[in-house]
Parts: structure tokens; sequence; C-alpha cells
């Protein structure tokens, strides 16, 4: 019973803190997240991910009801795991925007090919890469080929391209195409080659920059690590779960978790990797 008043509890207050945060984040998504909002709302309102939330709530709930024996922790550990799904799912769309970033100089170089080598038109050849563009990514494309075929405007075209994928790479390739297609094609194959080059040593430089972070994200799993097994090592020392039912010991097992998740937070914003700023979004 104490495990599932907790889940109970844990799952009340992570639904009332998203209503009350409207779904704000500390940490700024990455650019293409965009690209994923109508997935962020299935995400939201999918029965599953309520489901997966409350699952995770019982579980952190009776996890603290069979460490600490008292409900005070194991209310907080239940809406600490409530929350888990939500950060996976999001964790995970990021991950699959940043594997598409990663594809820009690949886009780039074939649209330099379609231009230069096959003579193709820009917005032909732009509309022809996007069909085979990564699958987060070709919706923007899509609405870019619907807005071509509606009008044959080329900058309202690129502009709905650059509002749809709101990335800095897609944004300097939008506006590099739009001087190419006004003040003619000339050296537009050498302009695309110098982009595709820029986009592949900036990739390389994050790269290089989250294998340098591997250690300290490896270090970083040890704030969740060391305190847990701290707590079942209490267990079997003196009173034991006993010692944690005291209103004063349940206070200080609640700073402990709220410490323990502050680290957690804080370890983790300071490995984020800034994003490029969008200085051509208009």
């Amino acid at each position: 019973m104490r495990a599932l008043a907790a889940a109970c509890a844990g799952t009340g207050v992570w639904l009332l803190c998203g209503a009350l945060l409207g779904g704000r984040r500390s940490i700024r998504p990455a650019p293409l997240l965009i690209l994923s909002m109508r997935t962020e709302k299935v995400i939201r309102r999918a029965g599953p991910q309520l489901l997966l939330s409350a699952a995770a709530a019982v579980a952190g709930g009776a996890l603290g009801v069979v460490l600490f024996g008292a409900p005070l922790p194991a209310v907080a550990l239940a809406a600490a795991g409530a929350t888990g799904p939500r950060r996976a799912a999001v964790r995970a769309a990021t991950r699959r925007l940043d594997v598409a970033r990663a594809t820009w100089p690949q886009l780039i170089e074939e649209l330099r090919i379609l231009t230069g080598s096959l003579g193709m038109s820009i917005p032909q050849a732009l509309l022809e890469v996007g069909r085979r563009a990564p699958a987060p990514m070709r919706p923007a494309f899509t609405a870019a080929e619907r807005e071509w075929l509606l009008t044959t405007d080329l900058p309202r075209t690129l502009q709905v391209l650059k509002d749809a994928l709101a990335d800095p790479a897609a944004d300097t390739l939008c506006e590099t195409l739009l001087v190419a297609h006004e003040l003619g094609g000339s050296g537009l194959e050498q302009r695309l080659a110098a982009l595709a080059d820029d986009r592949d040593r900036e990739l390389q430089h994050r790269r290089d920059a989250e294998a340098r972070q591997a250690g300290a994200r490896f270090a970083r799993r040890f704030v969740l690590i060391v305190p847990a097994g701290m707590a079942l090592a209490g267990m079997s020392v003196g009173t034991g779960r006993q010692a944690y039912a005291t209103t004063s010991a349940q206070l200080v097992v609640l700073v402990a978790i709220a410490m323990v998740l502050g680290c957690w937070w804080w370890a983790g914003r300071i490995m984020v990797l800034p994003e490029p700023r969008r200085v051509l979004d208009r």
C-alpha cells in the first residue's frame, strides 16, 4: 500500500509540474528538434507514455519503500521516476536528429553534383536531394516542394525550408542558393564544395568534443550509483531500515535525494555542447 500511495503521489506531482511549467526545458534543444514537433505532440498525448510514466513512478515508489521504509522518500523517488520516460523520449528524438544533422556534408555534396556535373536547375536539384534526405528532415523538404509546386517562387520555397529545418546549416545553404539564383550560377559549385567542407569540419569538432567528454559522462553515472549503494549498505548497519522511519531521518533523506538529482542535472547541464546560432534565419 505504501508503494502504491507513493506511486500515485509521484504521478500526480509529475502531471501537476508538467501542467504548470507548460513543457519548458532548461536545456536548449538541438536546432533540428523543431522537426519533431509532431512526434513531441504524440509523445505528450499518447497513452503508452502515461503508462510508462506510471510504471516508472510505481518502480520508484517501491524502491523507496524497500530502501527506506518511509513514505516521504518513496514519494520523492516516485516523482523522480515518473519523469524518466519523458526525458528518455526527448533524448532519443535528439539523438535521431543529431544523426540526421550529420548528413549535411553529404547532402550539400550531392547538391553540388546535381547542379554542376548533371546541370540540373537549383530548385530541381534541391527537391531531388530532399527526397533522399534522412527521415527527420524529409517533412521540411516535402513542405518546400509543395510551396514550389504551388508558387514556383524559389525565395519563398527556400524560406519555407529554412523555417521548417530551423538549422544554421540549412540557413547558410538556402542563402547560398538564393544568391546564386538571383545573380547567376557561376561559381556555385565551388561555394557548395567549400560549404560542405565547412560543415564537415564543424561536425568533426563536435565529435572530438563529445569524445573528450566520455570520461565525464561515465563519472556522472556515479552521481546516482554511489548514493544508491550507500543507501543499500545503510540497511545492514545498526538498526537499518528502522532508522529511516523517524521524521528527521526522512527529511534528511529528502534533502539527500534533492542534492543527488540537482547534481545529476547540473552535471548534464555543463556538458551540453553549445549549438550554433542562427544568423540568417530571415
